[in-house]
């Protein structure tokens, strides 16, 4: 289990507005939901959280190094054992060692497994503090994909732009099992 809280729009609304030349006021609601869910859908593709929030994933205490499900971590705050009923209680420093390499994976490893299996793992994630920090070319394919959906919101749900995914590919990090 893994949760990114409080997901973030990529592009300020005032920003879609002027890329699709819209007028303020009726559709504002509209183009921020399209906003969220182009942001999720970016987010989904890339495999990577954009603007840095925080996350809680439970992962398994098997006392190997286990990496944690989202990228690019920026710091983990808490480790807490998980016992079957979900209740949690916070580890001592010493009963886990916490690691983030160069690529931005957070890792995590119970150095007491003991009667341990699960752990919950606190922390922040993300590419960019805010929306000025996120970089050019997956701005662009947000604020296309929101064009896309915008016109096309009473057409047949054509494919998206082959342009929005080209320009976020280079974002994409991929995860083998």
């Amino acid at each position: 289990m893994s949760t990114v809280m409080n997901g973030c729009a990529i592009v300020k609304l005032s920003e879609a507005q002027a890329y699709l030349r819209a007028d303020e006021g009726a559709e504002e609601a509209l183009l921020a939901g399209l906003i969220r869910t182009a942001s999720a859908l970016c987010e989904s593709f890339i495999n990577q959280v954009v603007i840095a929030r925080d996350f809680v994933a439970e992962i398994v205490a098997s006392g190997c190094w286990e990496r944690l499900p989202v990228t690019p971590v920026r710091s983990i705050g808490s480790v807490e054992s998980v016992d079957s009923s979900g209740n949690a209680t916070m580890l001592t420093t010493t009963a886990y060692a916490i690691d983030i390499d160069s690529a931005g994976d957070g890792w995590v490893r119970v150095t007491q497994p003991a009667a341990l299996t699960r752990i919950r793992v606190g922390g922040t994630a993300g590419i960019a503090d805010d929306e000025n920090g996120v970089p050019e070319a997956i701005r662009q394919g947000v604020l296309r994909l929101v064009a896309h959906m915008f016109t096309d919101r009473d057409g047949d749900g054509g494919e998206p732009p082959a342009a929005v995914t080209a320009l976020w590919r280079p974002y994409r990090r991929l995860r083998l099992a």
